[in-house]
């Protein structure tokens, strides 16, 4: 748990946490945060396009770190290949946690929530996404959650500091500021593996039913038939007892 001033809330530690990290490389984001908050701090991944990257950082600059993965279980199998060969090459704290009803059973009782509309989308990425997380931030005891979310993903991405308050925890960001070509840069500088399907026009990596590649090299409309980009996972889950 944080310990800090009583007296300083949650969201002035984010905002001076926020200053503190703009002018560091993104190395230097990571001991800082963990010179100051340490067992507080956990990660997560989705073993996703970029997921080197961060999986790469934590490894060489905070890999004491607990690092979550939320297997939805339905992944594309490229994806779970993809997991095993990082987790092999950068060997952290791993985490895995499942949502609390299989597959089968939520489209047994659902049907095909992808195919839904929005609200569709909304509840599969609370059954599969919000509440695993949710638990894992729970059980682990994390109040400061790493994420390698850049600015340069998503136009809904574009003003996030890089720390903020979600609800009832901290969410830094070492990666922020990283556009697409630093990306590139560090994943040809340290001869990082890229996901199999990186070569098939994916610019965005979620679940095989809901992804697409993309036709105009942007993120837009790649995820839920264009219905919304955000799995949920960043932003407030609208559900008082979440802490996220």
């Amino acid at each position: 748990m944080i310990t800090m001033d009583p007296e300083v809330s949650p969201e002035t530690l984010s905002e001076t946490l926020s200053e503190e990290l703009k002018n560091l490389n993104a190395g230097k984001r990571l001991e800082l945060l963990y010179e100051r908050l340490g067992s507080s701090l956990v990660a997560s991944t989705s073993f996703g396009l970029q997921a080197a990257v961060m999986l790469k950082l934590l490894h060489d600059h905070a890999p004491k770190v607990p690092v979550i993965f939320i297997d939805t279980g339905f992944l594309f199998p490229e994806t779970y290949r993809y997991a095993e060969e990082l987790m092999e090459k950068f060997p952290l704290d791993y985490r895995i946690y499942h949502p609390t009803v299989s597959a089968a059973r939520m489209q047994a009782i659902h049907g095909d929530l992808w195919e839904q509309g929005r609200e569709g989308a909304e509840k599969y990425g609370l059954l599969t996404k919000i509440e695993p997380m949710n638990r894992a931030l729970r059980e682990i005891g994390g109040d400061v959650w790493l994420s390698g979310l850049r600015r340069a993903q998503s136009e809904t991405r574009q003003d996030r500091p890089f720390v903020e308050q979600q609800k009832k925890t901290i969410k830094a960001y070492p990666i922020l500021d990283w556009a697409d070509a630093q990306v590139e840069v560090f994943y040809h500088q340290n001869d990082l593996p890229r996901h199999p399907l990186a070569e098939q026009g994916y610019v965005t990596m979620g679940d095989w039913h809901s992804t697409r590649p993309s036709t105009d090299g942007t993120a837009n409309g790649t995820r839920f038939n264009g219905d919304k980009y955000e799995c949920g996972l960043h932003l407030d889950s609208g559900t008082s007892d979440f802490q996220i």
